[in-house]
Protein backbone atom coordinates (compact mmCIF):
# COMPACT_ATOMS: atom_id res chain seq x y z
CA UNK A 1 0.00 0.00 0.00
CA UNK A 2 1.09 3.69 -1.27
CA UNK A 3 1.43 6.66 1.49
CA UNK A 4 -0.77 9.07 1.30
CA UNK A 5 1.42 12.29 0.98
CA UNK A 6 -1.08 14.08 2.31
CA UNK A 7 -0.26 15.13 6.30
CA UNK A 8 -3.46 16.56 7.91
CA UNK A 9 -2.87 19.50 10.76
CA UNK A 10 -2.21 18.91 14.08
CA UNK A 11 -5.72 19.49 15.67
CA UNK A 12 -6.17 21.09 18.96
CA UNK A 13 -8.29 18.09 21.41
CA UNK A 14 -8.06 18.06 25.17
CA UNK A 15 -10.03 14.66 27.31
CA UNK A 16 -11.42 16.41 30.26
CA UNK A 17 -12.61 13.22 31.79
CA UNK A 18 -13.28 10.05 31.22
CA UNK A 19 -15.40 7.19 33.39
CA UNK A 20 -16.35 3.40 33.24
CA UNK A 21 -19.31 0.95 34.01
CA UNK A 22 -19.53 -2.53 34.59
CA UNK A 23 -22.43 -4.61 35.07
CA UNK A 24 -22.82 -5.94 38.83
CA UNK A 25 -21.90 -9.95 36.98
CA UNK A 26 -18.27 -10.67 37.58
CA UNK A 27 -17.74 -14.04 35.66
CA UNK A 28 -14.63 -15.90 36.98
CA UNK A 29 -13.07 -18.45 34.16
CA UNK A 30 -13.40 -21.16 36.98
CA UNK A 31 -16.90 -20.76 36.96
CA UNK A 32 -16.80 -21.06 32.73
CA UNK A 33 -15.02 -24.34 33.37
CA UNK A 34 -17.77 -25.93 35.34
CA UNK A 35 -20.49 -24.74 32.76
CA UNK A 36 -18.39 -25.90 29.95
CA UNK A 37 -17.44 -29.07 31.53
CA UNK A 38 -13.41 -28.23 31.13
CA UNK A 39 -10.92 -29.17 33.81
CA UNK A 40 -9.94 -26.91 36.11
CA UNK A 41 -7.73 -23.62 34.87
CA UNK A 42 -8.75 -24.52 31.54
CA UNK A 43 -10.70 -21.30 30.49
CA UNK A 44 -8.18 -19.06 32.75
CA UNK A 45 -5.11 -20.86 30.62
CA UNK A 46 -6.77 -20.71 26.69
CA UNK A 47 -8.30 -17.09 27.10
CA UNK A 48 -5.87 -15.14 29.45
CA UNK A 49 -8.64 -14.01 31.75
CA UNK A 50 -9.25 -14.52 35.24
CA UNK A 51 -12.55 -12.71 35.54
CA UNK A 52 -14.49 -10.44 33.33
CA UNK A 53 -18.21 -8.83 33.32
CA UNK A 54 -21.33 -10.14 32.14
CA UNK A 55 -24.66 -7.90 31.99
CA UNK A 56 -28.09 -10.04 33.00
CA UNK A 57 -30.14 -10.73 29.97
CA UNK A 58 -32.70 -7.92 30.21
CA UNK A 59 -30.25 -5.40 31.11
CA UNK A 60 -29.81 -2.21 29.23
CA UNK A 61 -26.81 -1.44 27.05
CA UNK A 62 -27.89 2.32 27.11
CA UNK A 63 -28.31 2.70 31.00
CA UNK A 64 -24.97 1.45 31.00
CA UNK A 65 -23.78 3.60 28.42
CA UNK A 66 -25.45 6.62 30.84
CA UNK A 67 -23.61 5.07 34.11
CA UNK A 68 -20.52 6.02 31.97
CA UNK A 69 -20.74 8.58 31.34
CA UNK A 70 -22.48 10.38 35.07
CA UNK A 71 -19.23 8.34 36.30
CA UNK A 72 -16.74 10.93 34.14
CA UNK A 73 -19.06 13.90 35.14
CA UNK A 74 -19.20 13.01 38.80
CA UNK A 75 -15.49 12.06 38.80
CA UNK A 76 -14.24 15.66 37.38
CA UNK A 77 -17.20 17.76 39.06
CA UNK A 78 -18.55 18.56 35.03
CA UNK A 79 -22.14 20.09 34.87
CA UNK A 80 -24.25 17.58 32.56
CA UNK A 81 -25.46 20.67 31.00
CA UNK A 82 -22.22 21.90 29.62
CA UNK A 83 -22.51 18.70 27.24
CA UNK A 84 -23.57 19.79 23.96
CA UNK A 85 -22.83 16.83 21.53
CA UNK A 86 -23.51 13.32 22.77
CA UNK A 87 -21.57 10.27 20.67
CA UNK A 88 -22.46 6.64 21.03
CA UNK A 89 -19.78 4.89 19.63
CA UNK A 90 -20.58 1.05 19.95
CA UNK A 91 -20.02 -1.64 18.25
CA UNK A 92 -23.64 -2.95 18.42
CA UNK A 93 -26.52 -0.41 18.63
CA UNK A 94 -29.31 -0.95 21.28
CA UNK A 95 -31.70 -1.33 18.34
CA UNK A 96 -31.89 -0.73 14.46
CA UNK A 97 -33.66 2.31 15.05
CA UNK A 98 -33.77 5.21 16.76
CA UNK A 99 -30.15 5.68 17.37
CA UNK A 100 -28.36 4.44 20.28
CA UNK A 101 -27.32 8.22 21.22
CA UNK A 102 -30.89 8.78 21.68
CA UNK A 103 -31.42 5.94 24.29
CA UNK A 104 -28.29 6.98 26.31
CA UNK A 105 -29.54 10.32 26.21
CA UNK A 106 -33.03 9.20 27.17
CA UNK A 107 -31.04 7.36 30.34
CA UNK A 108 -28.70 9.98 31.21
CA UNK A 109 -28.60 13.49 32.79
CA UNK A 110 -28.17 15.31 29.94
CA UNK A 111 -30.26 18.36 28.90
CA UNK A 112 -33.38 17.33 26.69
CA UNK A 113 -32.54 18.74 23.51
CA UNK A 114 -28.83 17.69 23.18
CA UNK A 115 -27.70 16.74 19.71
CA UNK A 116 -26.37 13.68 19.27
CA UNK A 117 -25.52 10.57 16.70
CA UNK A 118 -23.80 6.78 16.45
CA UNK A 119 -20.47 6.12 14.84
CA UNK A 120 -19.70 2.91 14.42
CA UNK A 121 -16.27 0.83 13.69
CA UNK A 122 -16.65 -2.02 15.74
CA UNK A 123 -13.87 -2.50 18.18
CA UNK A 124 -12.04 0.93 17.06
CA UNK A 125 -15.42 3.07 17.54
CA UNK A 126 -13.84 5.69 20.09
CA UNK A 127 -10.86 5.96 17.68
CA UNK A 128 -13.10 7.03 14.75
CA UNK A 129 -15.35 9.30 17.21
CA UNK A 130 -12.38 11.32 18.55
CA UNK A 131 -11.57 11.84 14.92
CA UNK A 132 -15.12 13.30 14.31
CA UNK A 133 -14.72 15.10 17.54
CA UNK A 134 -11.66 16.43 17.36
CA UNK A 135 -13.00 18.21 13.63
CA UNK A 136 -16.27 19.70 14.71
CA UNK A 137 -14.27 21.14 17.96
CA UNK A 138 -12.04 22.64 15.68
CA UNK A 139 -14.69 23.97 13.80
CA UNK A 140 -16.66 25.56 16.87
CA UNK A 141 -19.56 23.57 16.34
CA UNK A 142 -19.32 22.33 19.75
CA UNK A 143 -17.65 23.24 22.95
CA UNK A 144 -17.81 20.06 25.20
CA UNK A 145 -18.26 16.49 23.53
CA UNK A 146 -19.40 13.63 25.12
CA UNK A 147 -18.31 10.26 23.77
CA UNK A 148 -19.33 6.69 25.04
CA UNK A 149 -18.92 3.31 24.25
CA UNK A 150 -20.91 0.53 25.23
CA UNK A 151 -21.33 -2.88 24.21
CA UNK A 152 -23.04 -5.92 25.89
CA UNK A 153 -20.66 -8.79 24.09
CA UNK A 154 -22.17 -11.50 26.04
CA UNK A 155 -25.55 -11.22 24.37
CA UNK A 156 -24.20 -12.60 21.20
CA UNK A 157 -21.67 -15.24 22.30
CA UNK A 158 -21.90 -18.97 20.71
CA UNK A 159 -21.10 -21.09 23.27
CA UNK A 160 -20.70 -23.37 20.82
CA UNK A 161 -17.39 -21.76 19.35
CA UNK A 162 -14.55 -22.36 21.92
CA UNK A 163 -12.03 -19.52 20.29
CA UNK A 164 -14.71 -17.12 20.77
CA UNK A 165 -16.94 -17.38 23.56
CA UNK A 166 -14.32 -17.28 26.21
CA UNK A 167 -13.14 -13.96 25.32
CA UNK A 168 -15.99 -11.34 25.85
CA UNK A 169 -16.64 -9.30 28.52
CA UNK A 170 -18.93 -6.11 28.67
CA UNK A 171 -18.85 -2.62 29.70
CA UNK A 172 -18.79 0.91 29.00
CA UNK A 173 -16.37 3.77 28.84
CA UNK A 174 -16.67 7.72 28.52
CA UNK A 175 -14.53 10.27 27.50
CA UNK A 176 -15.19 14.11 27.84
CA UNK A 177 -13.29 16.03 25.37
CA UNK A 178 -12.92 19.61 24.51
CA UNK A 179 -10.80 21.78 21.89
CA UNK A 180 -9.18 23.67 25.02
CA UNK A 181 -5.87 26.12 24.16
CA UNK A 182 -4.15 23.92 22.16
CA UNK A 183 -1.44 22.69 23.72
CA UNK A 184 -3.37 19.25 24.15
CA UNK A 185 -3.75 17.89 20.47
CA UNK A 186 -3.63 14.94 18.24
CA UNK A 187 -0.46 14.41 16.28
CA UNK A 188 -1.77 11.78 14.16
CA UNK A 189 -4.94 9.75 13.31
CA UNK A 190 -4.67 7.09 11.06
CA UNK A 191 -7.46 4.50 10.05
CA UNK A 192 -7.29 1.67 7.10
CA UNK A 193 -9.79 -0.73 6.17
CA UNK A 194 -9.11 -3.84 4.30
CA UNK A 195 -11.88 -5.79 3.25
CA UNK A 196 -10.67 -9.29 2.42
CA UNK A 197 -10.79 -9.77 5.92
CA UNK A 198 -15.14 -8.42 5.88
CA UNK A 199 -16.65 -12.09 6.63
CA UNK A 200 -13.63 -13.46 9.17
CA UNK A 201 -15.55 -11.53 12.45
CA UNK A 202 -19.28 -10.45 11.96
CA UNK A 203 -22.65 -10.70 13.17
CA UNK A 204 -24.46 -11.42 10.33
CA UNK A 205 -28.38 -10.26 11.46
CA UNK A 206 -29.49 -6.90 12.83
CA UNK A 207 -29.49 -4.88 9.40
CA UNK A 208 -30.66 -5.53 6.09
CA UNK A 209 -28.98 -8.94 5.08
CA UNK A 210 -30.66 -11.21 7.36
CA UNK A 211 -33.70 -10.17 8.38
CA UNK A 212 -37.71 -12.57 8.34
CA UNK A 213 -38.22 -11.16 4.99
CA UNK A 214 -34.90 -11.68 3.23
CA UNK A 215 -33.73 -15.06 5.46
CA UNK A 216 -32.61 -15.86 8.75
CA UNK A 217 -31.12 -17.85 11.22
CA UNK A 218 -31.20 -17.80 15.15
CA UNK A 219 -26.96 -18.38 14.86
CA UNK A 220 -26.96 -14.87 12.06
CA UNK A 221 -27.50 -13.27 15.78
CA UNK A 222 -24.50 -14.71 17.23
CA UNK A 223 -20.66 -13.55 16.88
CA UNK A 224 -18.74 -15.42 14.61
CA UNK A 225 -15.00 -15.05 14.07
CA UNK A 226 -12.29 -16.94 12.12
CA UNK A 227 -9.60 -16.30 15.36
CA UNK A 228 -7.06 -17.93 13.16
CA UNK A 229 -7.15 -15.95 10.16
CA UNK A 230 -8.39 -13.06 11.46
CA UNK A 231 -4.76 -12.70 13.31
CA UNK A 232 -2.59 -13.42 10.58
CA UNK A 233 -3.86 -11.16 8.36
CA UNK A 234 -4.18 -8.63 10.94
CA UNK A 235 -0.49 -9.57 12.00
CA UNK A 236 0.86 -9.45 8.00
CA UNK A 237 -0.48 -6.02 7.90
CA UNK A 238 -0.09 -4.04 11.65
CA UNK A 239 3.76 -3.28 11.47
CA UNK A 240 3.81 -1.13 8.55
CA UNK A 241 0.50 0.51 9.56
CA UNK A 242 2.07 0.91 12.99
CA UNK A 243 5.19 2.54 11.38
CA UNK A 244 3.09 4.97 9.15
CA UNK A 245 1.26 6.09 12.00
CA UNK A 246 4.00 6.85 13.88
CA UNK A 247 5.51 8.37 10.95
CA UNK A 248 2.46 10.55 10.27
CA UNK A 249 3.19 12.01 13.63
CA UNK A 250 6.69 12.53 13.68
CA UNK A 251 7.50 10.72 16.31
CA UNK A 252 9.46 7.52 17.36
CA UNK A 253 8.60 4.52 19.26
CA UNK A 254 10.67 5.54 22.20
CA UNK A 255 8.86 8.88 22.14
CA UNK A 256 5.52 7.39 22.83
CA UNK A 257 5.10 7.42 26.63
CA UNK A 258 2.39 4.95 27.20
CA UNK A 259 0.44 2.77 24.47
CA UNK A 260 -3.22 2.21 24.65
CA UNK A 261 -4.36 -0.95 22.47
CA UNK A 262 -7.58 -2.83 21.92
CA UNK A 263 -7.95 -5.36 24.38
CA UNK A 264 -8.50 -8.20 21.78
CA UNK A 265 -6.47 -11.03 23.54
CA UNK A 266 -3.83 -12.13 25.15
CA UNK A 267 -2.50 -13.30 22.08
CA UNK A 268 -2.58 -9.95 20.49
CA UNK A 269 -1.20 -7.95 23.25
CA UNK A 270 1.78 -10.95 22.92
CA UNK A 271 2.07 -9.73 19.59
CA UNK A 272 2.25 -5.89 20.61
CA UNK A 273 4.68 -6.78 23.83
CA UNK A 274 7.41 -9.06 20.93
CA UNK A 275 6.66 -7.69 17.10
CA UNK A 276 6.07 -4.17 17.77
CA UNK A 277 8.32 -4.16 20.78
CA UNK A 278 5.95 -1.88 23.15
CA UNK A 279 7.08 -2.77 26.83
CA UNK A 280 5.53 -3.71 30.06
CA UNK A 281 5.67 -0.43 31.37
CA UNK A 282 4.65 1.59 28.40
CA UNK A 283 1.06 -0.69 27.66
CA UNK A 284 -1.99 -0.58 28.94
CA UNK A 285 -3.34 -3.91 29.88
CA UNK A 286 -6.66 -4.40 31.64
CA UNK A 287 -7.20 -8.02 29.09
CA UNK A 288 -7.12 -10.24 32.44
CA UNK A 289 -9.71 -8.87 34.54
CA UNK A 290 -12.36 -7.74 31.82
CA UNK A 291 -12.03 -9.77 28.93
CA UNK A 292 -12.97 -8.30 25.60
CA UNK A 293 -15.17 -5.49 25.93
CA UNK A 294 -15.36 -4.67 22.09
CA UNK A 295 -15.84 -0.82 21.90
CA UNK A 296 -15.54 0.04 25.36
CA UNK A 297 -12.08 -1.78 25.38
CA UNK A 298 -9.65 0.76 24.19
CA UNK A 299 -11.97 3.84 26.47
CA UNK A 300 -11.14 1.40 29.28
CA UNK A 301 -8.04 1.08 28.37
CA UNK A 302 -7.44 4.84 28.42
CA UNK A 303 -9.45 5.47 31.83
CA UNK A 304 -7.02 3.02 33.54
CA UNK A 305 -4.44 5.29 32.13
CA UNK A 306 -5.79 8.38 33.65
CA UNK A 307 -6.45 6.94 36.37
CA UNK A 308 -3.01 5.29 37.16
CA UNK A 309 -0.95 8.62 36.46
CA UNK A 310 -0.04 7.35 32.70
CA UNK A 311 -2.30 10.28 30.97
CA UNK A 312 0.07 12.92 31.02
CA UNK A 313 0.81 16.58 29.42
CA UNK A 314 3.64 16.31 26.93
CA UNK A 315 3.73 12.99 26.89
CA UNK A 316 2.47 11.17 23.31
CA UNK A 317 -0.34 8.43 24.00
CA UNK A 318 -0.84 6.59 21.41
CA UNK A 319 -4.49 4.09 21.03
CA UNK A 320 -4.39 1.80 18.62
CA UNK A 321 -6.52 -1.22 17.73
CA UNK A 322 -7.50 -3.64 14.98
CA UNK A 323 -11.42 -4.19 14.24
CA UNK A 324 -13.92 -6.11 12.03
CA UNK A 325 -13.69 -5.27 8.81
CA UNK A 326 -10.40 -5.46 9.04
CA UNK A 327 -9.73 -1.88 10.27
CA UNK A 328 -7.37 -0.50 11.88
CA UNK A 329 -7.42 2.76 13.76
CA UNK A 330 -4.83 4.80 15.40
CA UNK A 331 -3.69 8.23 16.88
CA UNK A 332 -1.76 9.54 18.56
CA UNK A 333 -2.86 12.08 21.18
CA UNK A 334 -0.15 14.82 23.31
CA UNK A 335 -2.06 15.43 26.83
Amino acid sequence: MSTSPYSPPLQALRIIATGVALPPGKVESSALDHKLGKTAGYVEQRSGIKYRFHASENASQAELAAAALHDALERHAIDPLSIDLLISASAVAYQALPCTAIHILKAARLAPGTAGFDINSSCVSFISALQVASGLLNTGSYKRIAIVSADIASRGIDWEHEESSLIFGDGAACAIVERGDGSSRILGSLVEMYPSGSELCEIRAGGTRCNPRAGMEDADFLFHMQGKKLFRHASSIIEGYFQRLLDQSKLTLSDIATVVPHQASHLSLEHMRKRLHVSNDVLIDIYRHHGNQVSASIPSALHEAMITGRFNAGEPVMLIGTAAGLTLAGMIILP
